[in-house]
């Protein structure tokens, strides 16, 4: 055998040992990422959940209302729904306030199964630093003046910053970051008291880890059969 041809079965052999390699480190490891991942997304969900109690994981029943939907933004929406003995105890919807200072923010909304914010939470944006920022729960306590309340507490129309003749508080130094997120909230709260029963389907109730989908007509269907 030439020397090029020792040379191409030796390349071989170790390519295909690397590549057995891989496959068995992937196999080994793709449950702990899964497990790790799905641990993450429970930890940044429940604060949203404040105080509530409930079965199972927040993330066991999830929806994804595609556009056009009439909530915030133009992306799709991720609502958690969650339970407690079979009976609806909340929703966190995952909603796009599209009008931040420096582009959309992210906000996951909590919302009790009668209409009361149970949290809110700020999953993505790129506000100002030192202004616009303290949105995150981390930086202050600014989204905590919204748990507990509800269209009607205070009225629809009190719904705004008092700047703008409402009864939440704006950050200071900062209006348009504070009133996007207060105006997803509103909007989130809104739709949610005209389409209840529409999350919260019979069928659906115990749907555990398999993706539901809204259709624009607010009709839930099984994404799979759709596929």
């Amino acid at each position: 055998m030439s020397d090029v041809a020792k040379s191409t079965v030796t390349l071989g052999l170790i390519a295909a040992v690397c590549t057995a390699l891989v496959a068995t480190t992937w196999h080994l490891t793709r449950e702990r990422i899964a497990a790790n991942q799905e641990a993450m997304l429970e930890q940044s969900l429940e604060p949203a959940l404040a105080g509530l109690f409930f079965d199972g994981k927040v993330s066991g029943s999830r929806l994804v209302i595609p556009p056009p939907h009439g909530l915030p933004g133009r992306d799709p929406v991720v609502v958690y729904r969650v339970y407690r003995q079979g009976e609806p105890v909340a929703a966190l919807f995952a909603v796009t306030a599209p009008d931040g200072y420096a582009g959309p923010i992210r906000v996951l909304i909590g919302v009790s199964f009668d209409g009361g914010i149970t949290g809110v939470r700020i999953l993505e944006h790129r506000e100002t630093p030192g202004l616009g920022d303290r949105i995150e729960h981390d930086r202050s306590d600014w989204v905590e003046q919204f748990v507990g309340a509800a269209i009607g507490t205070p009225p629809l129309a009190a719904w705004r910053l008092k700047r703008d003749g409402g009864e939440f508080d704006q950050l200071t130094g900062a209006s348009v970051t504070p009133r996007a997120v207060l105006g997803a909230i509103r909007g989130t709260l809104t739709w949610y008291g005209e389409h209840r029963d529409e999350v919260f389907t019979e069928g659906d109730r115990h749907a555990g880890q398999d993706d539901t989908e809204v259709d624009r007509h607010g009709d839930v269907d099984d994404v799979d059969s759709q596929r």
